[in-house]
């Protein structure tokens, strides 16, 4: 209580991605369509899936909680960054600062389980068919995402507690667009040193050990491959390739991010938009819109809505 009583600053200003007029104006128009499409393809998904009852599969089903994280995900930092753009408002309040960092871990650890059940999905999908109704079925999958979402929760109820537990007394600049907890942490008033270990080593034992997991799951997914037809090798590896793109594009910043020690962190601006608005955009054309199943979905829809 008395480290709390401490804190003086009440509000953070971001200095932004530029302080050039004319690239701010150009960078809210593609961020400004970016993140237009991301809520239209998200959304799109997830209704395609819950109005089509011959995609009521678990692989659909993630897919559709994938398609929802990515929203959350987006909506976090990218309206915030749009606003500091076009008004030039880059104030945030301590109290905002803190639930959007918050919810960003909540959402970014979300997707990381969720791409792990993915590849678990589909490794019991390819390497054991016969057992897969069994193994994976709908309560199963049900559970699977609320283990997901209470792993986030406590996660980032680690992570903001121990970036509110610091005092912050004087500093209350952060070299970014959003609330982070390396940037955030550089601005207290005392050592981060052992604050700094305790967080790398959280956010760095989920991503490794996901990653880790995930570079498994594929791996014994190729071998596997050898005993199937042509057409299973072909749509399995269709399947495969488009959820590995995924994995790549999300994980490549995660363990850039979860591997910097915070003392000598310095947030990579160009790196940070690719995470926060081009991913969540291009999850949907990677890994769904090239879907088959999905594609004849939406075309049902479009005709039956047409008709009726």
């Amino acid at each position: 209580m008395d480290v709390l009583n401490q804190t003086r600053v009440t509000q953070f200003i971001f200095l932004g991605l530029t302080d050039n007029w004319v690239l701010e104006r150009l960078f809210f128009m593609a961020f400004s369509a970016m993140y237009v499409l991301t809520l239209w393809g998200n959304i799109l998904i997830m209704v395609t899936i819950v109005f089509t009852p011959r995609l009521s599969t678990p692989m659909y089903f993630f897919l559709s909680n994938l398609s929802f994280i990515d929203i959350c995900h987006s909506s976090v930092t990218v309206p915030k960054m749009l606003e500091g753009l076009i008004f030039d408002r880059k104030i945030i309040s301590f109290d905002n600062c803190i639930a959007q960092l918050f919810f960003l871990h909540l959402f970014a650890c979300g997707e990381i389980l969720l791409l792990t059940i993915m590849a678990y999905d589909r490794y019991v999908a390819i390497c054991a068919p016969l057992h897969y109704p069994n193994v994976m079925n709908m309560r199963v999958c049900v559970q699977l995402v609320f283990v997901l979402w209470l792993a986030g929760t406590v996660h980032s109820l680690v992570q903001t507690f121990l970036t509110i537990r610091l005092p912050y007394c004087g500093p209350n600049v952060i070299d970014s667009y959003f609330c982070n907890v390396p940037p955030v942490i550089k601005l207290a008033c005392t050592d981060t040193c052992l604050t700094g270990m305790l967080i790398v080593s959280n956010r760095g034992t989920i991503s490794l050990s996901c990653f880790l997991a995930l570079v498994a799951s594929y791996t014994i997914i190729l071998f596997s491959l050898r005993k199937q037809s042509a057409e299973g090798r072909r749509k399995a590896l269709s399947t495969c390739l488009a959820h590995f793109m995924v994995v790549a594009l999300f994980f490549g910043h995660v363990i850039f991010i979860c591997t910097q020690p915070d003392t000598s962190f310095s947030t990579d601006k160009l790196v940070s938009v690719f995470y926060t608005v081009v991913t969540p955009l291009l999850n949907p054309f990677t890994d769904t819109f090239r879907n088959e199943e999905i594609k004849s979905a939406m075309k049902h829809l479009r005709q039956r809505r047409v008709f009726s």
